[in-house]
């Protein structure tokens, strides 16, 4: 399966980071950061902010930033329209939601309708993703939980959903 990851509203630079090192170890070769997610390449942020930025990514991606295409996208309605007219898939990674587009992941049901091609929304990490991208997204995973927690951290989340889509082929 061809993922790209779509970063929006990540918080910690160093889930980005951690997200980049796992994202380049399963062969993604292409992560797109939008909303505040720090990303050096946000065209807004001064230089200063800009050199602390990729300097605290590199210490969680380890290398991983400088292998993976990294891009700055200002709209990402219009980046996840532009990817659905290439033929992708649009997938929110999301949990606690009510809705009918929700599949657990590794359950048959997701299986059946999973594409080749795919974008992988990941949210902010206490709210989830945007909820006016919500239109955008085809079908929303969620990674059943066993523990007392309602969530995995990110990065963590990122790496299990990655593993997962990248395996189901």
């Amino acid at each position: 399966m061809e993922i790209v990851l779509s970063l929006h509203n990540i918080r910690s630079v160093y889930n980005v980071g951690a997200i980049l090192r796992t994202a380049e170890g399963l062969g993604i070769k292409r992560v797109v950061c939008s909303g505040y997610t720090p990303c050096a390449l946000d065209p807004n942020a001064l230089p200063h902010i800009s050199d602390k930025i990729e300097r605290q990514i590199e210490k969680t991606a380890l290398g991983a930033e400088k292998l993976v295409d990294m891009r700055w996208c200002e709209d990402p309605k219009l980046f996840y329209q532009t990817y659905k007219k290439k033929g992708y898939q649009i997938i929110g990674l999301e949990n606690r939601i009510d809705d009918g587009r929700k599949y657990t992941l590794g359950s048959p049901s997701l299986l059946s309708r999973l594409r080749d091609k795919a974008v992988l929304i990941l949210g902010e990490e206490v709210q989830g993703i945007d909820k006016s991208l919500y239109d955008q997204v085809d079908l929303f995973i969620e990674i059943p939980m066993v523990g007392q927690k309602e969530s995995f951290n990110v990065s963590v989340a990122a790496g299990i959903a990655l593993y997962a889509l990248k395996t189901a082929f």
